[in-house]
């Protein structure tokens, strides 16, 4: 008997350890992606993390807002690139329909629309190294415009090859 008492007191005071053992324990995650592009194809920001969570400032004296702009690599061995904004430019939204601000997103000099055009010539591309900016900037705001304004921009990259 006094052998099973031992024994349970062991038990417990093994348990109860492990338990104020567990009540310290700490945790974290962390989660992990890698992209890597094709030796023929690719257009991508040079900062990965451009686009995750980017901000506009606001200049009260002029009324404007900043513009963002961003270096890509791009590459492209078999032709030109051409590019265009999914679903067409978009604007800047707190809500109210009458309060938008439209964005005007150009990439390498041209102005992209919903319809793909050719953003980088065949032949320029060619090697890996070549950079050319996305720049997005807003037109002017709206009289009376204020609050939270948000947008989302996708752009598309197309491989076009080489006419012959």
């Amino acid at each position: 008997m006094f052998k099973q008492t031992i024994a349970t007191s062991l038990i417990a005071l093994a348990i109860g350890s492990s338990s104020a053992w567990a009540a310290n324990d700490a945790t974290s995650v962390i989660n992990i992606k890698a992209s890597i592009p094709t030796q023929e194809f690719h257009a991508m920001p040079v900062n990965p993390e451009f686009g995750k969570d980017e901000t506009m400032s606001y200049d009260p004296v002029k009324g404007t807002l900043s513009t963002l702009r961003q270096a890509f690599n791009v590459k492209n061995t078999t032709g030109s690139i051409h590019a265009y904004i999914d679903g067409g430019p978009t604007s800047l939204f707190n809500g109210n329909t009458l309060q938008n601000i439209p964005l005007i997103t150009s990439f390498n000099g041209v102005t992209l629309t919903g319809t793909a055009a050719e953003v980088v010539a065949d032949g320029t591309a060619t090697t890996a190294g070549t950079q050319v900016d996305l720049v997005i900037s807003a037109d002017a705001a709206p009289s009376g415009a204020s609050g939270d304004y948000t947008a989302s921009i996708t752009v598309i990259f197309d491989n076009v090859p080489k006419t012959i």
